[in-house]
């Protein structure tokens, strides 16, 4: 969330026209500037936040260094954010694509574009201060970075209390 409002950064990417390109092949487009767009943005965002001045300099570098794929860039941000956050999950890398079939796997209903209450029914955001609020209201679901900015160690704390239990019933 920005002074303006909401901001919509995503990551350029190059693909191959024509056929399904595995995520894995997916290389980032560096033609136009975004890297240096997103982090003018989130400063422009979240410098007034409580937690950016601890975790800028982790951040920065995602920034300024150039990665060829997205999956490599995905990957190691994944494992910055689960540092902040204290988290030791292991992630590992699949060679192909498998649904589990089941209604609980989040590749079933989170899309980035599709932000409401019931995208996700096992998470219901805990209200938490933004940097913005006062001008736009709490937004829910912005990004991990919104959260650790605004809410730094707290963070984890705020994600487990957002969980809902499935239905005993």
């Amino acid at each position: 969330m920005g002074p303006n409002g909401l901001l919509t950064l995503s990551i350029p990417v190059k693909r191959q026209r024509g056929r399904k390109n595995l995520f894995k092949e997916i290389r980032i487009d560096y033609e136009t500037p975004w890297n240096k767009i997103h982090w003018k943005s989130l400063v422009a965002a979240y410098a007034a936040s409580p937690f950016f001045e601890f975790i800028r300099d982790d951040l920065v570098v995602f920034y300024e260094r150039r990665f060829d794929f997205l999956v490599d860039l995905n990957i190691r941000m994944l494992s910055k954010t689960m540092d902040f956050l204290g988290l030791d999950i292991p992630v590992s890398l699949t060679s192909t694509f498998e649904l589990s079939g089941g209604t609980d796997d989040p590749r079933e209903f989170i899309h980035p574009k599709a932000n409401t209450p019931e995208a996700d029914p096992l998470f219901s955001p805990v209200v938490y201060h933004q940097v913005f609020s006062d001008k736009h209201g709490f937004q829910a679901n912005l990004s991990i970075l919104d959260l650790l900015f605004n809410e730094g160690l707290n963070s984890l704390t705020i994600l487990k209390k957002s969980l809902r239990t499935a239905d005993p019933s």
